[in-house]
């Protein structure tokens, strides 16, 4: 009922400005960030009629650039049309990064980068990280999603990630040393405030090497093999945020083909889509969701796509126990504020990630077994500073309630999704 009273206040308010004239759009509170450029992303020009629901968009919008915490507008009537102001809330967005997590089996990862989300003050994020999960690893990143206009952007990654990686043979589990050492570059074209895409290709190099573990004639101990990568993604957004509020419905399917020099890891396709919904719950709670269902090329391969891994979906399971060809993955969790004061809030978390897979050359039964099954409840606290980007830093410990269930702690910045 709110929401149509507000859509008919909008309405009606658009119906009566229409005449109306913008005589001049700027910007106040960017200090790092270009009003120029702020200006060639909004839908309001100057000499535009009065329109409070394209207002409203670039509102929406521009809460969700990484370089501001908050956004707002003031109008201010002359007698030649309207002065119309927007107001930035700027984030600090030069900002370390930290992740680091375990399991009660003595695993150990983390990772440790600087990113800058506004860099040149044109919501371009530039930087890299160091990790440590084993073995030494790099990756750096430029992403300038408006670079060329407010429709057309580009991003260019160049990672070389080394990690000890388990492969599940008939025979046991094996472990090997793997190098991922890739470039990749992709065109980012963003249709609307709710509709963007990006496309682009990936040339890299893959290399196992065998450590130590169970074995098996069928697969080698060491091998490189140059791959080729075209990607396709698509994102459906409707998200609106207050702060550390978020609501809204939210879709992003990535579709990936891997093209491969050697038979001995094959071509594939892989499709993966996460679906997020965020809720307000009374003044201080926001229930978040997110759900992941993908699919591969069914292949009986050793080295599957879709892992199962505590820092990239079921929080306490462990560092990759468990590979497969199709993935359907729950995330749900209740954030609580606990304690806000200016710029810092304390948020609980209570979660519960549940997930299953299909093993590599297996069937859609694979999804019932109830060793292909995680479910780890959870608890954690989130502490965050609402003028720095992505500035939460994140506890959890989840614990394993299924077959053969580990219990472990997750740490890391920004939110789990």
């Amino acid at each position: 009922m709110k929401s149509l009273l507000l859509f008919t206040v909008i309405i009606c308010s658009t119906f009566i400005y229409a005449q109306e004239k913008i005589i001049s759009v700027d910007f106040i509170g960017n200090h790092k960030t270009k009003s120029s450029f702020l200006k060639k992303l909004i839908q309001i020009k100057e000499d535009d009629s009065l329109d409070l629901i394209k207002i409203e968009e670039d509102i929406k919008f521009l809460k969700r650039l990484p370089l501001s915490s908050h956004a707002y507008f003031q109008k201010q009537k002359n007698d030649n049309g309207y002065e119309l102001h927007y107001g930035i809330q700027e984030n600090h967005t030069i900002i370390p990064s930290f992740d680091f997590y375990t399991t009660n089996e003595g695993e150990i990862a983390y990772r440790l980068g600087v990113y800058d989300y506004n860099f040149l003050g044109r919501n371009i994020t530039f930087g890299g990280v160091f990790q440590n999960d084993v073995f030494n690893s790099y990756m750096i990143n430029f992403r300038a999603p408006f670079l060329f206009s407010k429709h057309f952007g580009l991003s260019i990654n160049h990672s070389n990630l080394t990690t000890q990686e388990p492969v599940f043979l008939d025979s046991g589990t094996a472990d090997y040393k793997y190098n991922n050492n890739s470039i990749e570059a992709l065109a980012l074209v963003q249709f609307n405030l709710k509709h963007r895409i990006e496309i682009g290709c990936n040339f890299f190099t893959e290399d196992y090497k065998y450590l130590s573990g169970a074995t098996s004639d069928e697969v080698s101990q060491g091998f490189k093999v140059k791959k080729f990568l075209t990607k396709f993604i698509y994102e459906y957004n409707s998200l609106d945020y207050y702060y550390q509020y978020i609501s809204g419905f939210r879709s992003i399917l990535n579709f990936q083909r891997v093209t491969s020099t050697e038979d001995i890891l094959p071509d594939f396709l892989i499709f993966f889509n996460d679906f997020h919904y965020y809720t307000r719950v009374g003044k201080k709670g926001n229930w978040a969701n997110r759900l992941r269902i993908g699919l591969a090329t069914n292949d009986d391969s050793p080295f599957s796509p879709f892992a199962v891994d505590n820092n990239l979906n079921v929080r306490g399971v462990g560092n990759t126990i468990d590979r497969g060809t199709g993935v359907a993955v729950l995330n749900t969790e209740y954030r609580h504020t606990l304690w806000e004061k200016k710029n810092y809030i304390i948020q609980s978390n209570t979660f519960v990630d549940a997930g299953t897979w299909r093993n590599p050359g297996g069937d859609f039964g694979d999804f019932r077994q109830s060793q292909n099954i995680r479910v780890y409840p959870g608890i954690g606290l989130r502490f965050t500073h609402k003028k720095i980007f992505n500035a939460t830093f994140r506890i959890d410990y989840g614990v394993g309630i299924t077959e053969d269930a580990t219990q472990g702690f997750v740490f890391g910045v920004g939110q789990y999704f």
